[in-house]
């Protein structure tokens, strides 16, 4: 099979890389082994039956590891689904990698199965494909009438007519749905989120059906591979390089201002934690070659290929592992186990037991890459079972030769479903809830377990028996779990179901959850009804300082629906309470589009803004970000009224405005502003030095008779039109990641940062500052002559991972080009590069450490 274009680049890249690492003293790839800690001579690795196997795991005390399915009744599993009547549901990519270069991976070899347990001793007995002839399928969701299903390239409808478990026909859905042909960064999820969407990872799309028909919706991007959400409706999801991702609000919020840009509340990392702890050597991972992946017993360090995050909500396991999320390390051969713990609207997790996986196994070939809950509370892993798992496109050098030596390209078509369960577990024939009255499943929506709750909701909402929504607006209101009146109310909304007096009811219910959702249901009824519109309105101005700051959170989000007279000093109470959290910032400028000048002008009059504070320098600045991007000329020249006042006056408020509006100057892409006349501002020569370069800057966001933009914007260090995009982006990184310790202008905060301004650690090796802002620094550090050394005055500075490569940079470009650095443009891909080769570094730097790391480095000697 001939390579793409792309497939090549890859792999050269790759060469270069490895070669770029090793240096002159290294140009072998046993010389990459030995480099890298891993063991040249680990031999074959031999395929082993499902018995065989089974004997090689290692699972946490109290639990055991069953075969549920292997060979030939699945092969190459990659996703895997329980529907309503207990049927096991699995795709099989059985077209993935059949060889090391790839070849016939766009055979028709694909197909997704469903698996019967007949006799209920919890071993599949029977399998039946669904559909065959499939290109590389990656996801599906169990649909009215059929199935959802991805595969080559685009989102089909699979079509069961007459019920007998065979695809009667397929339909196109979407021929856009995976534009990127790689498998390992295309589309996939399909997840049912708790308000009716199918949500994607690796995707900005989500779908609904309604009346028959699919929707197609934009939401955030989200992930690379697996999702799932936990009891209060919260999408998980993760990457390969960091294991645990959520959203801490509702999809689609943060978006709703086109002014502004939001940095927080969407793709929250849980944990910086990357550490894996294997129980075998993996020599075969990709970049086994670099040092630090491997330990020195060639053990894996850090994830490397985290997928398929899994919220536990059943109830077979004990109270401790409830909302724990399990994740997939199929390069590590195991699986992780994260305990996490919510205050307030903030979501984290940790490793409960460091040193030991829940489960883990001696076997290379096991490959855990999908985790699902059965309808008796069980985990179930589909294990693809095969020695390659990286894609033709990203195969290393290193991985070619371990992968051929060691003889782990064959056999394929292999794979095994296994289930984790107490040892005392005992399997039981699951109810066929297909033959459940409409009544039952209201019941079940308060059971015990998540995966019966979701699916009573989803089967309620499919039947549109709107003679349940009697019973369902009972359990809303009077239910006695919580859960179920949250599931009751969406079930509702997926009913088409309106009742604003119920809802209203709820607004202030003792449980936030929902209260928040009966305000959430209550926002398009508000937006079409102006009498509902001002009842809400003036309820919620009422009531909002009583409630929990994360039902408060959704009060800001949901503001967006009111009245301007309503919404603004609502959103004003707010900000002024809980303006120190970066998510709260975010949520009130997504309900203030094209409100921001007036909002700032209320601002400014208030007596609580007239004495500087970190977090309302930060808020203001976003407020005059979101002026200048509206481009109005009244507001603009507003605003520049407003900086033209006397040296004495010109205070925190204009001078935080005045560094906005100057940032955004150097936004190229804005186009200028048309006046009439010449500001009196820019022509004033009492300003500060600061001041006066932050002036001609601003000049470059205008234009009048006899002035032409850009004209005085200084070139020194010019950086071109797609790193100033970085550096304006950067800055609202910075905000809301790095200002809270070192100042909105870099001037450093006692007791929390250094500054960054003419600081050689920002100036000098971007290399050396990418490792800082991923890993983290503590201990004694010298910034422009000046000692940091105790720990009140110079805290650790945490570590940034979760970070995406992209936000990093910005945030490098940014701060080594501002205030007066002149560092010029970053080098693009640092972030990644440093990224990879510092795998397994786990703790914060110290400088005399990160020096030594460096140097190490470039001698080839690095460890």
């Amino acid at each position: 099979m001939a390579h793409s274009s792309r497939k090549i680049q890859l792999n050269e890249t790759c060469k270069v890389y490895s070669n770029w690492l090793v240096g002159a003293g290294f140009v072998s790839l046993l010389g990459l082994m030995i480099l890298s800690g891993a063991k040249p001579n680990d031999g074959p690795s031999p395929a082993r039956t499902p018995a065989q196997e089974l004997t090689a795991f290692q699972v946490e005390p109290g639990m055991k590891v069953q075969l549920v399915a292997s060979e030939p009744m699945v092969q190459d599993p990659v996703i895997i689904n329980f529907d309503e009547d207990g049927r096991l549901w699995v795709v099989e990519m059985r077209g993935f990698m059949p060889t090391i270069d790839g070849d016939g991976e766009t055979e028709r070899v694909g197909r997704l199965s469903v698996l019967e347990d007949k006799n209920g001793d919890g071993k599949m007995d029977i399998s039946t494909v669904f559909l065959d002839k499939l290109v590389m399928p990656r996801a599906m969701a169990l649909v009215p009438g059929g199935v959802l299903i991805a595969e080559n390239g685009a989102l089909w409808f699979a079509k069961d007519a007459d019920g007998n478990l065979k695809a009667d026909s397929k339909i196109l859905i979407d021929s856009t749905y995976s534009r990127n042909g790689l498998p390992e960064h295309t589309d996939n999820g399909l997840w049912r989120g708790m308000d009716n969407w199918y949500y994607n990872a690796k995707s900005r799309l989500r779908y609904r059906l309604e009346e028959g028909k699919w929707l197609r919706d934009s939401t955030e991007f989200r992930g690379q591979w697996g999702m799932s959400h936990d009891d209060e409706g919260r999408l998980h999801y993760n990457y390969n390089w960091s294991q645990l991702h959520a959203d801490l609000i509702p999809p689609n919020y943060l978006s709703k201002n086109k002014n502004h840009t939001p940095t927080s509340g969407i793709d929250h990392g849980l944990t910086i934690d990357r550490r894996v702890y294997p129980i075998r050597p993996n020599p075969a991972v990709n970049r086994g070659y670099i040092p630090g992946t491997l330990d020195s017993t060639g053990r894996l360090l850090e994830f490397t290929a985290a997928c398929s995050p899994l919220v536990y909500r059943g109830t077979v396991f004990s109270k401790a592992y409830q909302g724990n999320v399990f994740v997939c390390e199929p390069s590590g051969n195991l699986v992780k186990r994260n305990v996490v713990e919510k205050k307030g609207f903030l979501v984290s997790a940790y490793d409960p037991h460091p040193g030991k996986e829940f489960l883990a196994s001696t076997d290379e070939r096991f490959r855990p890459v999908h985790l699902t809950t059965g309808p008796d509370g069980g985990l179930y892993i589909a294990d693809m079972y095969r020695g390659l798992i990286q894609h033709g496109a990203y195969v290393t050098p290193y991985l070619r030769e371990q992968t051929i030596s060691r003889k782990l390209t064959q056999p394929i078509h292999r794979g095994r479903i296994w289930r984790v369960v107490p040892i005392d577990w005992k399997p039981s024939k699951p109810k066929k809830l297909s033959k459940a009255t409409s009544e039952e499943l209201v019941v079940n929506l308060s059971h015990s377990d998540g995966w019966q709750r979701d699916m009573a909701q989803r089967l309620l909402v499919e039947r549109n028996d709107k003679k349940a929504i009697a019973s369902l607006e009972d359990v809303a209101l009077n239910g006695q779990n919580n859960l179920g009146r949250l599931h009751a109310l969406w079930t509702l909304q997926g009913l088409k179901w309106t009742n604003a007096d119920l809802l209203f009811k709820l607004l202030f219910d003792k449980n936030a959850l929902v209260g928040s959702t009966a305000l959430r249901l209550l926002e398009p009824i508000a937006q079409k009804e102006k009498t509902i519109r001002e009842k809400l309105g003036d309820v919620l101005l009422k009531g909002w300082e009583q409630t929990p700051i994360e039902q408060t959170l959704q009060i800001a989000l949901s503001a967006r629906v009111l009245e301007p007279q309503m919404a603004q000093p609502l959103l004003m109470g707010i900000i002024e309470r809980y303006g120190t959290y970066p998510l709260m910032r975010d949520a009130v400028m997504s309900s203030l589009p094209n409100q921001e000048f007036a909002f700032l002008e209320r601002l400014l009059k208030s007596p609580h803004w007239q004495t500087a504070q970190p977090e309302r320098e930060i808020f203001l600045e976003m407020l005059t970000t979101s002026i200048v991007r509206k481009r109005d000329i009244k507001e603009m020249s507003a605003l520049l009224e407003k900086l033209d006042v006397d040296k004495a006056s010109f205070g925190w408020q204009p001078k935080t405005m005045l560094t906005a509006m100057s940032i955004q100057g150097k936004n190229r892409k804005l186009k200028p502003i048309q006046l009439a006349t010449a500001p009196v501002l820019f022509a004033r020569a009492d300003f500060e030095p600061a001041q006066k370069n932050r002036l001609l800057t601003l000049e470059a966001l205008f234009e009048w008779p006899g002035h032409i933009a850009q004209a005085n914007v200084s070139q020194k260090n010019p950086l071109n039109e797609e790193q100033q995009q970085l550096f304006t982006l950067g800055r609202q990184h910075y905000l809301t990641t790095c200002a809270g310790c070192h100042g909105s202008d870099g001037a450093g905060l006692n007791r929390f940062g250094p500054p960054l301004l003419e600081s050689s650690w920002v100036l000098g090796d971007e290399k050396r500052l990418s490792l800082i802002v991923l890993h983290g620094m503590e201990g004694p550090l010298d910034v422009a002559g000046k000692l940091y050394d105790v720990p009140d005055i110079l805290p650790v500075m945490p570590s940034h991972s979760v970070m995406d490569d992209g936000a990093i940079m910005a945030v490098l470009t940014y701060i080594r080009n501002e205030w007066g650095n002149n560092a010029g443009p970053v080098s693009k891909g640092i972030v990644s590069k440093t990224r990879h080769t510092s795998q397994g570094r786990v703790v914060p730097w110290t400088a005399k450490e990160l020096n030594q790391y460096l140097i190490d480095t470039k001698s080839g000697i690095a460890k």
